[in-house]
């Protein structure tokens, strides 16, 4: 049974990143500038991608999933967000809380399985070249998108159904800038036990086993690189790979140390702090990482601003 002071919550109250005044107005144009370069970008990169024939290819399909991931994962919280740094009450309702929880694990979810097919991609390409046509055929690219979606929002349903049978207290402050498992956990007033373990289990299976799937790809393909006796035929192998690496590293590393580390280590600020890396620095990153280096994407970005077509 739920303790006698614990009612049906109708609003929360969203501390921030912080409570220092001073701060608020330099954070508000801050985060502004970083969500207009995010929607820029990837919106860019999606445009870029589907206006452009020879960039239809899977890594770029798969480049143009992540791309709207990251577009839309930005924009579940980040408005809000910004709206809060110029208010004096940042408060959220019950059911918009529950909705941004909803979509901050649909999407933080589907970039995870989504990082797993690109390193599939590339596995593929680098360890099997003669059967990636067959191996990255259109249904099978299809079929990985569409997993990767169903399992993020199966994982999104698990958990914000757990935390819709929680009860919370009268005080409702979430000591947060978004609403998230692990401060709506703390601020419950019901036993979270069956919901702990529902989260472990979905940052189990939507974390580690992407991870290791990774791990394991690259290592066949770091066995394939290490067969080419050609110095520059290892260096192009590897640089195909190199952003993708990168990607995978930011967004896994920060997920973990957000999730997986144990309540006792590091404090709540901590916490925030890696969640903005995450929610806010990575998807501004990505365009960058996967074009910056890309010869094909300059390519059809000169084209494309020429006018020209293929």
């Amino acid at each position: 049974m739920p303790p006698k002071n614990a009612s049906f919550v109708t609003e929360f109250i969203l501390m921030g990143l912080t409570d220092l005044p001073y701060l608020q107005l330099p954070l508000f144009f801050l985060f502004l500038v970083m969500y207009v370069i995010t929607v820029l970008g990837n919106l860019g990169l999606v445009t870029l991608i589907l206006l452009n024939s020879h960039l239809h290819t899977p890594m770029y399909f798969f480049l143009l999933n992540l791309s709207f991931i990251d577009l839309c994962f930005s924009s579940v919280f980040t408005p809000k967000m910004l709206i809060n740094f110029t208010s004096k009450t940042n408060i959220i309702s019950y059911s918009g809380c529950m909705t941004q929880l909803f979509f901050l694990c649909g999407f933080g979810i589907s970039e995870c399985y989504m990082l797993t097919s690109m390193a599939y991609d590339r596995y593929v390409a680098i360890c099997n070249p003669l059967l990636y046509n067959v191996a990255m055929s259109p249904k099978v690219c299809f079929s990985l998108m569409l997993g990767s979606y169903l399992m993020a929002f199966s994982g999104a349903m698990a958990n914000t159904g757990c935390v819709l049978r929680l009860n919370f207290c009268d005080a409702a402050t979430i000591n947060h800038y978004l609403c998230d498992m692990l401060p709506l956990l703390q601020l419950s007033c019901t036993r979270t036990y069956i919901s702990k373990v529902v989260l472990l289990i979905s940052v189990g299976i939507d974390i580690i086993v992407p991870s290791v799937t990774i791990f394991v790809s690259y290592g066949c393909i770091l066995s394939s690189i290490l067969c080419i006796s050609s110095p520059e035929g290892r260096s192009k192998t590897f640089s195909t790979c190199s952003s993708h690496i990168f990607a995978v590293s930011l967004y896994f590393g920060s997920g973990a140390f957000a999730y997986l580390k144990p309540s006792s280590i590091g404090s709540v600020d901590e916490g925030k702090i890696s969640s903005v890396f995450y929610t806010n620095v990575i998807p501004l990153m990505n365009p960058f990482i996967y074009s910056l280096r890309n010869k094909d994407v300059k390519l059809a970005l000169r084209k494309t601003r020429s006018g020209r077509t293929f």
